[in-house]
């Protein structure tokens, strides 16, 4: 795994027994990726045995450690892979036991997590319409109007399995809206991918 240099800076104040004995060490860990699984977990900025340390070093460590633990799991790194990015970085066999430990008991929770962001948004793959014309509404009133009842087929992931249909009923002048803004946006879209 490539580190940056702000990152590589970070785990190693999380190396340095000055700044974090293995005790610290240990309750960091644990509460570094009870952040990452939960929202309700504890602040590593409020946790009772993290006081002590510089906020700045502990801040810059939590950024560089979750951002560490999140690489790991994203590129499925196994232990002799972990270990060598925090030999790298000074750490002791010792923490790198502590760190690879936390990191086994919690990886599967990451790769939910990580799962479940998805890789894009839903997107149109399809749409299917009719027009149909109305002569007299509800009230017995004559309309004489067309109606463009239009269909979109529309995917969820990546992967197309995930689908919905999403139903509309508009005028003329609303369809007409309809392309002009969906023109637009295509528009947009390739001037954004050009830049």
């Amino acid at each position: 795994m490539e580190l940056s240099e702000s990152v590589q800076k970070g785990l190693q104040y999380l190396a340095d027994a000055v700044h974090f004995d293995l005790k610290t060490f240990t309750a960091f860990t644990e509460v570094t990726f009870g952040s990452l699984i939960s929202s309700q977990s504890e602040c590593v900025l409020d946790h009772p045995q993290l006081k002590h340390i510089d906020q700045s070093i502990l801040k810059h460590s939590h950024v560089a450690t979750s951002t560490f633990i999140l690489e790991g799991v994203k590129q499925n790194a196994d232990k002799s892979t972990i270990s060598s990015c925090l030999e790298d970085v000074s750490f002791d066999a010792e923490r790198i036991d502590v760190f690879y430990s936390s990191y086994q008991n919690h990886k599967r929770s990451l790769e939910y997590l990580l799962e479940s962001i998805g890789g894009s948004p839903p997107h149109i793959t399809d749409v299917l319409w009719r027009l149909d014309y109305c002569m007299k509404n509800s009230h017995v009133h004559k309309v004489n109007q067309p109606s463009y009842l239009i269909s979109f087929h529309v995917e969820n992931d990546d992967s197309g399995a995930a689908w919905k249909e999403v139903n509309f009923n508009c005028t003329m002048e609303q369809l007409q809206d309809l392309v002009g803004k969906m023109k637009d946006a295509a528009k947009s879209l390739e001037k954004a991918t050009q830049s």
